[in-house]
């Protein structure tokens, strides 16, 4: 069950992490720093390898369903 969690808290982490780099895109084009930009794309990319991460070690559990 933990497994199934950290999973879902990862999914949240990507959907956080989207949501800031179209935000910081937008602000890029209003005349903000690029640097958001890459700041958004270097979370996104860290909340992508976490999930990517935890889903595996969610298959590799007894049953696929992430039990301890």
């Amino acid at each position: 069950m933990t497994r199934l969690v950290s999973a879902l808290i990862s999914a949240f982490g990507v959907l956080a992490a989207l949501l800031l780099l179209a935000v910081a895109a937008g602000d890029h084009r209003a005349g903000a720093s690029p640097l958001w930009v890459v700041a958004g794309a270097v979370l996104l990319l860290g909340a992508l390898f976490a999930l990517v991460r935890d889903v595996r070690a969610l298959r590799r559990a007894p049953g696929g369903r992430g039990r301890d």
